[in-house]
């Protein structure tokens, strides 16, 4: 494992609720054990992210019901690629060499559980998407 790899293992976060056994998929031992960490630890440039896709779409998020804000943020993840491929992005960034073989094999399955991940990361802390917290 060389240093980048060794620097990037130790700058995630521990989920001790996000377990791995013999028993799960690749899939899931592959979201549990690296996934969720990178995304919680780019949890606020995340949100950041976000907050720029609101205001560039005229920040009329801000607008909306609790109900259509959440419509907002499953549309904006589903079906925007641009916005879908920075989120990509930045959590692949994040990938040890070998957790990028890993995921090449099998691309099309983790990015759906990784905009899972997300979105609900979004939906839970839709209350920092805020107007006026937003600057």
């Amino acid at each position: 494992m060389n240093n980048r790899d060794q620097a990037l293992l130790a700058l995630r976060p521990e989920i001790p609720l996000a377990k791995t056994s013999n028993s799960m998929s690749s899939q899931e031992h592959f979201q549990n054990k690296t996934l969720r960490p990178i995304i919680k630890l780019q949890g606020d440039l995340i949100l950041h992210l976000f907050k720029n896709y609101i205001q560039k779409r005229k920040n009329t998020f801000y607008e909306m019901s609790l109900q259509k804000r959440i419509l907002f943020i499953e549309n904006a993840i589903q079906k925007d690629m641009k916005f879908r491929n920075g989120l990509k992005g930045v959590i692949i960034g994040q990938f040890t060499i070998q957790e990028y073989i890993t995921y090449t094999e099998d691309s099309s399955s983790l990015n759906k559980r990784m905009m899972n991940i997300v979105k609900e990361r979004l939906l839970n802390n839709i209350q920092l998407l805020e107007y006026e917290l937003t600057y």
